[in-house]
């Protein structure tokens, strides 16, 4: 009965993403507004969103409910602390920016940066330049008083985290998993070693190909969703990683997977005795003066979904990418241990990335503590979600964006021919200002 119901589920997630791929309403056609999501007292029908039967992550509801999780999965608090004061920006807004064009990779014609926050289904974008806000836009469903899903940019931040107590010399890199986490040593991963799991080369039998139903991503997801009932032994984002078989040998290449950003979570909760959420809290966000508490999706045993399941406002985001930007420091008080951000910066191996689908596209990129390096000339480095998700820091130009979206394409890579020459474009522009 058990591999039935996953059948079935796979099967309704794969119809998702098929219909997905189809011409989709444009990002005026499709804000949540117009379209009358869980309005009602109760809303009825078809305008009822819900995580049982996967309505709630299909586009365009996906508008509404990247806005909205915590009303459709259980969560966990990642708490600001009150007693301090909320550290706010300085704003020098420059309405130019939006004047600002550039060629999207394979286009003919030039497009403005208004032009492509359209294009990418953004629903708030904002630009640091030196610590100060240069640009702030909200748009659907998102205001500066809510948070939003950021997907897969949680790994970064559990990198973050596995970074950090790496530089306080908690966390051995060259150890294996299995030497922190026992109940992996039958799995794939317990032969792999942590650095293994922070760079994401650990050589897994695991699929993230979301147009094949029968990929190891959807039994990941139903294992993690509270929502539904479970049987056959497999209950939560852990006895799920229990199951992964090794599949070549590790160290080898970079292969994106999120089992290894849970994996990861793993070692640090065992390493801390906390969860990810709690450390989070603990190490930079009660410490920064964050406007808003940021949340966790849970799967059914209250574990934090290490790889996907954060939930932040824009500008506490931008707060945290300015914090990296500044080397760890926030406000003059240093927030990370030394050797924290340098240790990202190293930029893991171009070589190994090469090879992956990613580094098809993303031509001399590399990936470290859960990071994508350019490896460009201004060493910028970014977190990356599906959807659109996006923090992008640029050491060179003093720049940090923060782009939240949700947009009908899940793939980053089919979004980066508009994203990424508009970071570049923004950051010629700011770079070329008068002082």
């Amino acid at each position: 009965m058990r591999y039935f119901f996953i059948t079935v589920f796979t099967i309704l997630l794969f119809i998702m993403f098929t219909f997905a791929q189809k011409k989709e309403l444009s990002a005026a056609e499709s804000v949540p507004q117009k379209m009358g999501y869980m309005q009602g007292f109760p809303p009825q029908g078809a305008k009822v969103l819900s995580a049982r039967d996967g309505s709630f992550f299909k586009f365009p509801a996906l508008r509404y409910s990247v806005v909205h999780m915590r009303e459709f999965m259980p969560t966990v608090n990642v708490p600001r602390d009150n007693m301090v004061p909320v550290s706010h920006f300085e704003y020098d807004l420059d309405d130019r920016i939006d004047t600002i064009t550039f060629h999207p990779i394979g286009g003919v014609r030039k497009i403005s940066w208004r032009e492509s926050l359209d294009l990418n289904y953004t629903d708030g974008i904002i630009v640091l330049h030196k610590g100060k806000v240069v640009y702030e836009k909200y748009f659907a469903e998102l205001t500066p008083e809510r948070v939003h899903a950021v997907m897969s940019v949680t790994k970064s931040f559990t990198g973050l985290l596995a970074a950090a107590l790496y530089a306080e010399g908690r966390l051995d890199p060259t150890k294996l998993v299995r030497d922190y986490v026992p109940e992996l040593s039958s799995s794939g991963f317990g032969d792999a070693t942590v650095r293994d799991l922070m760079d994401m080369t650990t050589a897994i039998k695991y699929s993230e190909d979301y147009s094949d139903p029968t990929a190891e991503i959807w039994a990941f997801s139903a294992a993690g969703n509270p929502m539904i009932e479970h049987s056959g032994g497999i209950n939560g984002y852990y006895d799920y990683l229990k199951t992964v078989k090794k599949d070549g040998e590790h160290g080898n290449v970079f292969g994106y997977r999120t089992v290894n950003a849970d994996a990861l979570g793993w070692v640090i909760s065992r390493i801390t005795g906390k969860s990810v959420a709690q450390l989070m809290a603990e190490t930079f966000w009660q410490r920064m003066g964050m406007e808003q508490d940021a949340y966790y999706q849970v799967d059914a045993l209250g574990i934090p979904f290490a790889g996907g399941g954060l939930n932040a406002s824009l500008r506490d985001l931008a707060r945290v990418g300015e914090m990296l930007r500044q080397g760890g420091m926030w406000r003059g008080v240093r927030i990370l241990p030394v050797g924290t951000v340098e240790d990202i910066l190293h930029g893991g191996s171009p070589k190994k990335f090469a090879p992956s689908e990613p580094g098809k596209t993303l031509k001399g990129w590399s990936y470290r503590n859960m990071w994508w390096i350019t490896n460009n000339s201004h060493r910028a480095y970014m977190a990356r979600g599906v959807h659109g998700q996006a923090i992008y820091i640029d050491p060179v130009a003093e720049m940090v964006i923060v782009r939240l979206a949700s947009t009908y394409l899940a793939s980053n890579l089919q979004i980066d021919s508009l994203s990424l020459p508009a970071y570049s474009a923004v950051a010629d522009y700011l770079l070329n200002l008068p002082d």
